[in-house]
């Protein structure tokens, strides 16, 4: 934070020091080993199998699976949410509703969802639906928000507040709900991959499939079909493409694995399987009942709280905050790859392919990836998280730095990219990052599921156990956790002055960058 009258410099020096600084103390308390024998030749056996891909493994079936759960996932959340955005900014209801929606990861929600619609296409769609929902709802509010108000000020008097929504707000802000609606569906592709790794037969279920019993050639032909896909996204993703996009999907959809009772599933797992054990028959809305059952329920609460929650906690703070320091150094050396200024015009082309690969790579495989080779702690998990994170921002900034006015006497190298781009960008790259803060603490909790001690190990192993309703409490903590980091992010950038900038990676052209700052 800044005291009162401190400088624009000065105070993203000082937030900048305490990054650090939380960053060095994180890494002094992770576990960092290697403890994998042959890292290195199992590095190169997967290089081969990129290099050599075995096409003739890939099925067309699970390519489709994945478009039609992220097509029908992303435009239910994407339709809820612009229906949440619309009181979005005047109920506080609304607002903590769409704030527990989208801080729960989509693999917590499908890990729940199973226990009521099983291994369906319904889990997989609602999966991506839910946390949607609530994203979409604030981005297109503040959307909404940030329209010009002129038309409205034309409107005749007494005009209904649909009428004037629809005919005054509507327009000028569809276009930019429009394509970050499109950059949505690109995350929701990422997102279904993921799912396949706990059952849904998506492209990620073949993939881990392939990685966990060492088939490279398979797997690499895994990743590159799932490359061509996000990398085609705006071939086959047209305003007019999307009612067919919507009824093939619809069309498409695999068939749920065993029989589910859907009702049946529903009513128990909401009125005995997540209802706490003290109180499970209890008459929850009787007033006796809580002072009747609170030692027990206290007796319950407590070993989750000291041996689960808080260690949990901890340990995905750690993780999250060394994540959050290596995505801030990999983005400042990154984004000179997709600078015109820096790479020129044949350089700028490889680097933005590089780097919209590392974005389009969902942060889980990549861990998956990297525990295959390094072994289990959190480094697999911190690689994954920066390498993901710092493309997404190294990007973004790239474009900032191409709209950038330099004079003509601008030095050139190092001392161009040290003394006029950074400090220009220093704003724009710390507003960027303090919004991916919370996504990479929310990422952070879901690596417990593949061995890493967050909180997503106790939840996997809860719900393992069939404890469900102590693996809600545990997503409940989660979900708290990822609203309070959310929330100091936001403080945080109010204070710098930097709550103005852009942070939504598409729906808007980036605003002029910051100008360079003065003492």
């Amino acid at each position: 934070m800044r005291s009162r009258g401190l400088t624009p410099a000065a105070g993203y020096a000082a937030v900048s020091r305490w990054i650090a600084a939380l960053g060095l103390a994180a890494l002094l308390a992770a576990d960092l080993h290697v403890t994998s024998l042959h890292p290195w030749a199992d590095l190169q056996r997967l290089l081969g199998g990129l290099v050599r891909p075995d096409f003739l493994a890939v099925e067309a079936a699970s390519i489709l699976y994945t478009v039609a759960f992220a097509v029908l996932g992303v435009g239910l959340g994407a339709g809820t949410g612009f229906l949440l955005a619309i009181p979005f900014a005047r109920f506080r209801s609304v607002r903590i509703a769409c704030a527990l929606l989208r801080a729960v990861h989509e693999l917590f929600w499908a890990l729940l969802l199973m226990q009521v619609f099983g291994l369906s296409a319904t889990t997989g769609i609602l999966a991506i639906a839910l946390p949607y929902a609530g994203i979409c709802a604030k981005v297109y509010a503040e959307i909404i928000e940030e329209a010009d108000l002129a038309a409205l000020r034309a409107l005749p008097a007494g005009t209904g507040t649909v009428s004037a929504f629809a005919y005054a707000r509507l327009p000028e802000v569809a276009g930019a709900i429009r394509a970050y609606t499109f950059y949505r569906l690109e995350c929701g592709l990422r997102s279904t991959l993921v799912l396949g790794f706990i059952g849904l037969p998506t492209m990620g279920f073949y993939l881990e499939s392939a990685f966990r019993q060492g088939r490279y050639g398979e797997a690499g032909a895994w990743l590159l079909a799932f490359y061509a896909l996000i990398g085609t996204r705006r071939l086959w993703v047209r305003g007019w493409t999307l009612p067919l996009l919507a009824v093939g999907s619809v069309l498409v959809l695999p068939a749920t694995v065993g029989a589910v009772e859907i009702g049946a599933s529903l009513a128990r797992f909401l009125g005995h399987d997540i209802v706490p054990t003290p109180l499970r028959g209890a008459a929850l809305l009787a007033p006796e009942t809580w002072p009747a059952t609170g030692a027990a329920l206290w007796a319950w609460f407590r070993p989750i709280l000291t041996g689960q929650i808080l260690p949990g906690a901890v340990q995905t703070l750690v993780l999250a905050q060394i994540a959050l320091v290596a995505t801030a150094i990999g983005a400042l050396l990154l984004f000179p790859l997709t600078s015109r200024r820096f790479t020129g015009p044949l350089g700028r082309p490889l680097g933005r392919v590089l780097l919209v690969t590392l974005r389009s790579t969902p942060e889980y495989m990549l861990a998956y990836v990297a525990l295959q080779l390094l072994g289990p702690s959190m480094l697999p998990a911190i690689l994954a998280l920066s390498i993901h994170n710092a493309g997404i921002i190294g990007y973004l900034l790239g474009r900032h730095a191409d709209g950038l006015s330099y004079r003509p006497d601008a030095p050139r190298g190092l001392n161009l990219y040290a003394y006029e781009t950074v400090p220009r960008l220093y704003g724009q790259f710390l507003a960027y990052l303090l919004y991916r803060w919370e996504i990479i603490l929310r990422e952070s909790a879901i690596f417990g599921i593949l061995g890493v001690a967050t909180l997503g190990f106790y939840v996997d192993a809860a719900i393992a156990e069939l404890r469900l309703d102590v693996a809600a409490v545990l997503i409940l903590a989660t979900a708290l956790l990822a609203i309070a980091v959310d929330a100091l992010s936001r403080a945080l950038r109010r204070s710098l002055r930097i709550a103005d900038l852009p942070v939504r990676f598409a729906g808007s052209r980036a605003r002029p960058a910051p100008q360079p700052l003065t003492a």
